[in-house]
């Protein structure tokens, strides 16, 4: 099992003195901190566990004006070992780093008493006493308590042993999610090109990947890894990690980003979170407030707005919010993060992200808080089905969906399966998931508007698939809705006929008011059956309106009683059955026939005999060579 081992406690309290007896190494690196005698910045060395394995260790500065850097290596802490100066007692600093450990939800401590070569045992007790009352009510409150010195060696042996009986006795969850590792140092060795440090925080890595720097979307190749300063082949989460990546010639990379695995591939500048507010935090948070947030290695200004009715939280509370950040940052679900004020000089709070890609709310809505506290504590089903529902589109790409749950594909697979109720489309090579509630409500949708349809336009067949799927709720993408018609066509739900759809039991019905209609028309393109009135003629002499004319017209060109030859120009379908008989023998006879000859033929006008000559063109009869047609082979007249 993979430890990282941090420190915490107020400036000059022992921390790295105590590092340095546990490991016999300097975590104090800057030539800076070494003069001042003071951290600075953070430090890094490794702990020989009795099992043969090595924790991570990571030093972090007391001062507050370095509360920053401390930030910046506090994140994926499994034991934290806080040093309270017998002399000092607690401190400020030491207030400060409790709540950030409690916000970033740290659950095993040892509080190590240091300098105790400087006071008395009764100091010794009462500082011990102090540490047990700041404790109480707090996860933390059992931890063990170890006097130390490093003068004299006093508790070493002790603090080796309890810290490796609270690792062991100690388990935690597998992260969920791709490889992930904030950048906490990057530099460029030479011979070596760039070269990127952090504690990694979820998946693995191996030499060969391909990874990716986000915020700025920076591809990489990793080139070599080092855990403890030895090459590794592959690393893992909870693992401090230096990996050299190759990519491009000037590369940005920096504390704050991400080296993350090629899958992720969003950062956010508006996250929803619950945020617990401090309790020294004496102002509490408003609404709208500037604010810094740590998140990762990254330190970003930010607002925090307030969701639900209130505009104000005080010290102690918790609330749900969304925080709007000035700069883009890699933070998924789950996340932990510290708030502190705009100035950078006091901790406001803490919190945990719920959905990192959120979409601006409307504060005063009445179910939001409820929707929030629902995805905060919501098992695996809710939450799938919950990130699905609140999308404002039917479908979800596969890749979103698995970066706002914070999953690798894999993972979200399983769950998809445990959750059932998910519909999953496929489009080249590319992969969506629906609700399968918010499915079905469309196809009741979309059968409710077919029957509507149906009701008001008892002529038409059916209803073009586009109008459909411009009917219903929401922007449904073609593709999606050919994928939802699919299987209602497959259990007869509805039938498409080309680009129309219809319900099953549709059919054509003219009405007796019709039947009169189809009578009147048939009688008016009968009495000149070669020179018929067009559409506009007809309109007038049934004064009938042109929408309900067109509609029982095109109603008898589908059962085929007339021939639509141009626009506005219909002939009876016996009439059109006479011209191509009429028109193949004489051109059996005579080979070709001009427009002319043509209209001679017919006994008809011009007007009439180049629409008609058009019209068998495309229907495969005749072909047009020059200024005359002929009969079209059969061959050819076949594939027409």
């Amino acid at each position: 099992m993979p430890w990282i081992i941090g420190t915490a406690g107020h400036i000059d309290h022992g921390k790295t003195s105590l590092i340095k007896a546990l490991t016999g190494q300097d975590t104090d690196r800057l030539k800076e901190e070494k003069e001042r005698g003071i951290s600075i910045d953070l430090g890094f060395a490794y702990l020989d566990l009795p099992d043969g394995t090595r924790a991570g260790i990571v030093d972090v500065p007391g001062h507050e004006r370095f509360i920053r850097n401390m930030l910046a290596g506090a994140h994926g802490i499994d034991l934290v070992l806080f040093t309270v100066a017998a002399d000092d007692g607690i401190m400020p600093q030491t207030e400060e780093h409790v709540d950030i450990v409690h916000f970033l939800r740290v659950r095993r401590a040892i509080f190590v008493v240091t300098k105790t070569d400087l006071v008395s045992e009764d100091r010794v007790q009462e500082v011990t006493d102090d540490i047990g009352a700041l404790m109480a009510g707090t996860h933390l409150a059992d931890s063990a308590v170890v006097p130390f010195s490093f003068r004299t060696g006093r508790g070493l042996e002790r603090l080796r042993s309890q810290i490796f009986l609270t690792l062991q006795s100690s388990d935690k969850p597998r992260p969920t999610g791709y490889f992930r590792l904030p950048v906490d140092r990057a530099f460029v060795l030479p011979g070596h090109g760039l070269v990127v440090t952090g504690t990694a925080i979820a998946g693995e890595i191996a030499v060969g990947d391909r990874v990716r720097c986000l915020p700025g979307d920076q591809p990489f190749h990793v080139r070599s890894i080092h855990v403890h300063h030895e090459p590794v082949e592959k690393a893992t989460w909870g693992q401090r990690i230096a990996l050299n990546l190759r990519g491009q010639e000037r590369a940005s990379v920096a504390r704050g980003h991400v080296i993350c695995h090629e899958g992720i591939t969003q950062t956010s500048d508006r996250f929803d979170a619950c945020v617990e507010v401090r309790l020294t935090a004496t102002d509490g948070l408003a609404s709208h407030q500037r604010i810094r947030v740590h998140v990762g290695t990254a330190e970003r200004l930010g607002k925090i707005i307030l969701l639900g009715r209130r505009d104000k939280a005080g010290p102690g509370s918790s609330v749900y919010c969304q925080i709007a950040v000035s700069e883009p940052v890699l933070a998924l679900r789950g996340d932990h993060f510290i708030v502190r004020d705009e100035t950078g000089q006091r901790t406001l709070g803490g919190g945990v992200v719920i959905d990192a890609f959120a979409a601006k709310h409307k504060r005063r809505d009445p179910n939001l808080e409820a929707r929030l506290a629902a995805l905060h504590r919501a098992d695996r089903q809710a939450l799938v089905n919950a990130f699905l529902g609140e999308s404002g589109e039917l479908v979800v790409s596969m890749n979103h969906l698995q970066q706002s749950l914070n999953l690798t594909e894999e993972e979200l697979r399983g769950w998809l399966e445990q959750a059932g109720m998910v519909r999953v489309f496929t489009f080249d090579g590319a992969t969506f998931c629906a609700a399968e509630g918010r499915c079905r409500r469309v196809e009741e949708t979309l059968v409710d508007g077919l029957r509507g349809f149906h009701a008001a336009h008892p002529l038409a067949p059916g209803m073009d698939m586009e109008e459909a799927r411009g009917a219903l709720p929401g922007q449904i993408p073609a593709r999606i809705f050919r994928a939802l018609i699919e299987p209602l066509e497959a259990n007869r739900v509805v039938v498409r006929d080309g680009h129309l759809l219809r319900l099953p039991g549709h059919r054509i019905q003219l009405g007796e008011e019709g039947r009169v209609l189809v009578e009147k028309i048939c009688s008016l393109l009968g009495s000149t059956p070669l020179t018929p009135p067009v559409l506009k003629d007809i309109e007038k002499d049934l004064g009938v309106g042109r929408a309900r004319l067109a509609e029982v017209m095109r109603a008898m060109e589908r059962e085929g009683s007339i021939v639509r030859v141009a626009a506005d120009l219909f002939f009876l379908r016996g009439c059109i059955d006479r011209v191509k008989d009429d028109l193949s023998r004489h051109l059996s006879r005579v080979g070709d026939i001009t427009p002319g000859a043509f209209r001679d033929l017919l006994g008809t006008t011009r007007k009439y005999a180049i629409p008609l000559l058009e019209y068998l063109d495309r229907e495969g009869v005749t072909i047009r060579v020059g200024e005359v047609r002929r009969l079209r082979p059969p061959s050819v007249r076949g594939k027409a």
